[in-house]
């Protein structure tokens, strides 16, 4: 049995609907090689009874890579995650997060921090058929719910039933009233209840995850939990993350800069478009990678104008690059 160890808890990309996909994963890897990275939500009905290879296949560069699944049926699930653990993911994790009203709609995601033994059959459920570990990414809670009752049962029933780690984003979730977008940023953060839920459970893994942006704020947070998540701070400004292997890990990074790191990733482009992957679909991911550079918005909008179009080549990435200024020692 794979149990997740302190690297693998320290520092992760999160899962992100319509972003965290092959290409953008791809990409992250190049800039970390200790990030753990996590798929789009996938919802188990869609594995069992969809295009398996387009929804779960990936590149095994990519490890470590964590499938992210939305459901709330113990048996679809355990199909689900038999069907993920197959094509090599690195671990299973349940989404007890998201408050979209279609998520709720197929009772999953944030909802289920009200049924909190409902997630526990599912993580068991899980558990008794992968040797991989199974995680939760769960709220503080929803609604009116006391965040100090309805986290500790959530975290006493999953771990109860198996569940290897949890990820708590440390604001609640309204279900009525507010749009996801409105669900990240309006409920208050608590910290420190994150902090009060990994005293209590000790040596058992917790990572943090909301309204993190930087290198030095996760560094506040370590002392406190095993590990940090970052969402959208990561995929606006993936540059960011060539700081996290010297930063969080002590390792060299694996390039200087972004030009390097982006002309690495060339290799990947050409196969994926020979494949007939429309360029665009790479792009979008790499539009904050020159953040705060001169020439990044020349850069961006040369991207958004010609790597749209259907001829579209590797080749208008190279000319979008050449509008931003590199380093000194990379100037020609």
């Amino acid at each position: 049995m794979t149990t997740i160890t302190n690297t693998a808890m320290r520092f992760a990309v999160a899962p992100m609907m319509d972003w965290t996909d092959r290409h953008c994963r791809s990409f992250h890897r190049l800039l970390s090689r200790h990030a753990t990275l996590y798929t789009e939500m996938v919802t188990a009905a869609a594995i069992i009874h969809g295009p398996r290879e387009r929804l779960l296949g990936f590149d095994d560069a990519e490890h470590r890579v964590v499938v992210q699944l939305g459901g709330s049926d113990p048996e679809q699930l355990a199909k689900a995650a038999v069907i993920a653990e197959s094509f090599g993911y690195d671990e299973i994790n349940l989404n007890v997060g998201c408050p979209s009203d279609r998520v709720q709609g197929g009772n999953f995601g944030a909802c289920l921090m009200l049924t909190p033994e409902l997630v526990a059959d599912c993580v068991a459920a899980m558990k008794a058929v992968v040797k991989i570990p199974v995680s939760v990414k769960c709220r503080l809670g929803v609604d009116e719910q006391d965040i100090e009752t309805a986290l500790d049962h959530l975290a006493d029933a999953v771990i109860a039933a198996g569940c290897d780690a949890l990820t708590v984003h440390a604001r609640k979730a309204w279900l009525k009233g507010l749009s996801p977008k409105e669900n990240r940023e309006i409920p208050p953060l608590d910290y420190e209840r994150v902090y009060r839920l990994k005293q209590r459970l000790g040596a058992y893994p917790v990572a943090i995850n909301g309204g993190i942006e930087t290198i030095e704020a996760i560094k506040t947070h370590l002392p406190h939990v095993d590990g940090v998540m970052l969402g959208r701070a990561a995929y606006h400004n993936p540059g960011l993350l060539l700081e996290v292997d010297p930063q969080l890990f002590g390792d060299e990074a694996p390039f200087s800069n972004g030009f390097d790191a982006l002309e690495a990733f060339f290799p990947y482009i050409e196969k994926q478009l020979a494949q007939g992957v429309p360029l665009h679909a790479i792009t979008r991911h790499l539009l904050g990678l020159f953040q705060g550079r001169p020439g990044a918005r020349s850069y961006r909008r040369h991207l958004a104008t010609e790597g749209v179009k259907r001829d579209a080549t590797l080749q208008v990435l190279k000319d979008a690059l050449a509008h931003v200024a590199r380093p000194i020692e990379n100037a020609a």
